[in-house]
């Protein structure tokens, strides 16, 4: 599936993740890893780190014919606080919801949009499965916050969590508009 996104100099493609893709995302999210600190702990393995076995579905956005941003879409694992927030909010259940994750836009591509349209893509799909979207974020990531913010999302709470030993974390956690 190709989303053609008219907005976006160079075409700037959307469309579904491929296992051909894996290493033009780990270099993109390198790049942004060494300038945001994104993700806050690098992974082992961040090409598993794309594919938890939660995943249901991925996306790239492409600009000039290179991949530069990505997006998931997944069940909610152990550590995702927004579902169980939304769970309490709406009274429903975690398997209601579909957690956005792994988004993540190259430095040198940002102003085009592209997170929003990867956030686009997702909230799609979430829909379609006639599930709800949520997300947790660093509470830190402020450029993060303002786009889903932007995008209608709400927060619903922000929340310590236990990341490592000595690792205590501020999260943020929204859902899309409801």
């Amino acid at each position: 599936m190709r989303s053609e996104n008219a907005g976006v100099p160079g075409g700037g493609p959307v469309r579904l993740r491929n296992d051909g893709d894996l290493d033009a995302c780990v270099a993109v999210l390198a790049a942004v890893h060494e300038s945001d600190g994104y993700p806050v702990n690098w992974p082992d393995a961040p090409e598993r780190w794309l594919t938890p076995p939660s995943l249901l579905t991925s996306w790239v956005a492409e600009l000039d014919g290179r991949i530069v941003g990505h997006v998931g879409l997944s069940h909610s694992g152990p550590d995702d606080l927004a579902p169980g927030l939304w769970r309490t909010h709406r009274g429903t259940s975690t398997a209601a919801t579909a957690v956005v994750s792994r988004l993540f836009v190259s430095p040198d591509a940002r102003g085009h949009g592209i997170g929003a349209l990867l956030m686009t893509e997702a909230t799609r799909e979430a829909a379609r499965r006639a599930l709800h979207p949520v997300l947790d974020v660093v509470a830190t990531d402020k450029a993060a916050a303002a786009l889903y913010e932007r995008l209608g999302w709400h927060r619903l709470a922000t929340v310590e969590q236990q990341w490592a030993p000595d690792q205590m974390v501020s999260v943020h956690c929204y859902a899309a508009a409801f």
